[in-house]
């Protein structure tokens, strides 16, 4: 079931080579092990992300930094990017990494930020826990990063009711990461571990779950457009509301259906409205 799932995984992404996890947590420690993140590295991350995007490597002694996101896509701005790998290169203090983050279900700019990471040979690590099903031109989300975290949690537009997935089109890394999932045993007769590992494998009955699920990718994302286009249709005139705009380089999935509130022009703040909404059951 795990083999079928990572093969299906494979087939709806374009990555040649996938690992089950236990979650999509596990895979972006997995990514940052098998990149040798090391105590006083620096790790850059969009500032507008989950503590996912960082945490693990945090957790590895590194020094996480944050950039500003692109109003007009709301992910990694690039130019940004740009202008401070110049600026750290003259100081001779270049990230170990940098997280390209998919938010909301749409892909970052993954071309834009390769092009800035590959001049400095910058490894780009792909979080896109939350990019299932999104598209950058005709590729997917988190194609062409060093490596691409997927997550399959609860809340996820496809679920095995947990787990996650690495996904790279390099074998060794890919082969790397799996070892360290599965204990780091080394191939002997008894137990032998020549490095510490994790215990971050997928249980084959979530992996059985997750295959059945993630057939129904595409009408998932359909329907999650269309709940999108409901709310916008509905609320778009109101002074001060403003939906996520969709970025140029692909489609994407309306995970979530995300808007901002301009506090002056709507006449009452964020958290005011989700107040509100909380106490006629709304959630928000």
């Amino acid at each position: 079931a795990i083999a079928d799932f990572e093969a299906a995984i494979a087939t709806a992404t374009g990555f040649r080579h996938v690992l089950a996890t236990a979650s999509g947590t596990a895979a972006l420690h997995l990514a940052f092990r098998v990149l040798d993140i090391a105590p006083g590295d620096e790790v850059w991350a969009p500032g507008f992300t989950f503590i996912a995007s960082v945490a693990p490597a945090v957790q590895m002694g590194a020094v996480p930094r944050f950039l500003d996101v692109d109003p007009a896509s709301w992910t990694l701005d690039p130019e940004l990017l740009r202008r401070e790998l110049r600026a750290a290169a003259r100081r001779g203090r270049l990230p170990r990494a940098v997280v390209a983050v998919d938010i909301y279900g749409q892909a970052a700019d993954l071309d834009a930020i390769l092009a800035a990471c590959g001049r400095w040979d910058v490894p780009v690590v792909s979080d896109s826990a939350e990019g299932l099903g999104a598209t950058i031109g005709t590729r997917h989300a988190g194609r062409g990063a060093r490596l691409a975290a997927l997550s399959f949690n609860g809340n996820k537009i496809v679920t095995a009711g947990g787990g996650g997935a690495l996904a790279s089109d390099d074998p060794v890394l890919l082969a790397r990461a799996r070892h360290l999932a599965h204990q780091a045993k080394d191939p002997a007769p008894h137990y032998q571990h020549s490095a510490t590992g994790h215990a971050y494998g997928l249980s084959s009955l979530l992996a059985a779950v997750g295959s059945v699920q993630l057939a129904a990718l595409g009408r998932r994302v359909a329907a999650r457009r269309a709940i999108f286009d409901r709310y916008r249709a509905a609320l778009s005139d109101l002074p001060g509301v403003a939906f996520m705009p969709e970025a140029p380089w692909g489609l994407g999935t309306r995970w979530l259906t995300a808007m901002l509130v301009d506090a002056a022009r709507f006449g009452s703040d964020r958290e005011a409205l989700r107040l509100a909404l909380d106490a006629a059951g709304i959630e928000s």
